[in-house]
């Protein structure tokens, strides 16, 4: 019997990106703040707390609004926090009750100045002091584009929690349908508006929305690929790419890993075309449209590096694991009995930190 663990090839798909990777010089500073804020809310429990510290998420924020002056960085810190609270806490629950959860979130986004009610889901109350915060500083077509894209990102929550329930798998087409809105990248890119009066008729333009979508799905192929060991091993894999390219065409996991990457490819030439094809609305607002669509773009260079420096996903060896590409594929863990403890989906990710340990090529001397 082959002691070796077996491992996943991860491929690079970020090499012809024209975006480079740039820190928020405000990073440090808005991180200490963020994150003791965040603690004060006690929404989690001691070892979910673990976890959610080892995501990173100012991080995450610091790579996507490189440029952002730090109050503006701090709501983009605490939107991310957001965002992960609210996968963790729906992520393990059945559509009812993520339907109720996402129901106390939107009322906390049209209600900020209204104090929750006692003994509500501590994810009213984090929501209402974000936006509360975000709206002193935001300008208003920020705040309509925001409010539009994250409730569509809401709404597709409830249906991934539908097909978890229901153990639906979907088709590609279909899939990727739904997780352009699951991956949230709207809500994100709408960020870069909160110091700009962007017109709803750049923002609806048939060409940005398609450059956004193009945007989505170059996070989502990413997300995909870089979270599905965790995600195969706590039982969370059924709204996953490489999961549904498996089922579909019929391919093992290196197969789905290939073909999200050459799909990623297939779309990241779609989005530099479709720069090309963006009008003009005069100096003032063409101004205002590149700065945003370098900002949707930046996004896609910051989901990649933060998944590699995150230990949300690789453990501590994510920037071996992007030199090599070998990701050792983690056992299944009692995801049900690990999260009814810790409010979190727990992989034990030090058998990946082991087998990373061990020298391994690099991508450029062949690996297999």
């Amino acid at each position: 019997m082959d002691p070796r663990p077996k491992v996943i090839y991860l491929p690079d798909t970020m090499t012809n990106w024209p975006w480079p990777r740039a820190m928020n010089p405000h990073f440090e500073v808005v991180k200490a703040e963020v994150d003791a804020s965040f603690r004060e809310f006690k929404a989690l429990s001691a070892e979910s707390q673990a976890a959610f510290d080892k995501c990173d998420s100012a991080r995450l924020a610091a790579l996507a609004y490189p440029n952002a002056p730090r109050e503006h960085l701090r709501i983009g810190c605490e939107f991310i926090n957001v965002l992960i609270i609210v996968d963790e806490y729906t992520d393990i629950e059945n559509a009812a009750v993520t339907e109720a959860m996402v129901g106390i979130v939107i009322d906390a986004l049209h209600n900020p100045h209204k104090a929750r009610p006692e003994g509500e889901c501590i994810l009213g109350e984090i929501v209402r002091q974000f936006w509360a915060r975000a709206i002193q500083t935001a300008s208003l077509p920020f705040q309509r584009h925001f409010l539009d894209s994250y409730t569509a990102y809401l709404r597709a929550v409830i249906v991934e929690a539908l097909d978890r329930d229901e153990a639906h798998y979907r088709s590609i087409d279909d899939y990727i349908k739904l997780r352009r809105d699951t991956c949230a990248t709207k809500p994100a890119i709408a960020v870069y508006e909160m110091g700009m009066d962007l017109p709803d008729e750049v923002f609806y333009h048939p060409v940005i929305v398609e450059l956004a979508e193009c945007i989505a799905e170059l996070m989502l192929i990413d997300n995909d690929m870089i979270s599905y060991n965790r995600e195969q091993a706590t039982g969370d894999e059924n709204h996953n790419l490489i999961t549904t390219v498996m089922l579909e065409i019929g391919l093992d996991r290196s197969g789905a890993m290939s073909w999200a990457a050459r799909y990623h490819a297939e779309v990241e030439k779609r989005f530099t075309d479709g720069l090309a094809k963006v009008p003009s609305w005069g100096p003032s607002v063409d101004v205002l449209v590149k700065e945003y669509l370098d900002g949707m773009a930046t996004w896609a260079r910051a989901n990649h590096c933060w998944s590699y420096e995150t230990q949300r996903y690789l453990g501590t060896k994510g920037p071996e694991i992007q030199r090599t590409g070998l990701v050792p594929l983690l056992p299944k863990v009692n995801s049900k009995a690990a999260s009814a403890a810790a409010n979190v989906n727990v992989a034990d990710l030090s058998m990946m930190d082991a087998t990373a340990d061990r020298k391994q090529p690099s991508r450029s001397s062949g690996s297999t």
